[in-house]
């Protein structure tokens, strides 16, 4: 498979899906009721929004859940600092 400009390589997803894990595992009061394994699951199979995450930390916005859209089936996710 190609890489494109905006598609991160194998290390960098699991590289950022560790952050992500580590401060959502830190922030519980953030996101009641919410697993991680479905996020991360969600988020895998998404290469678009985790460019965006990625995109997100690495200019300093500390990316988390925070809310999960029942009707859309989306996750709400906000930057934080």
């Amino acid at each position: 498979m190609k890489k494109g400009k905006s598609q991160l390589s194998p290390e960098q997803q699991e590289d950022l899906l560790e952050i992500l894990k580590t401060r959502f595992e830190k922030n519980m009061n953030r996101h009641n009721g919410l697993e991680w394994a479905k996020v991360q699951a969600k988020l895998e199979t998404n290469t678009e929004k985790l460019w965006s995450l990625y995109e997100m930390e690495r200019t300093g916005g500390e990316p988390d859940v925070v809310v999960f859209d029942k009707e859309t089936g989306e996750f709400i996710r906000m930057g934080v600092k």
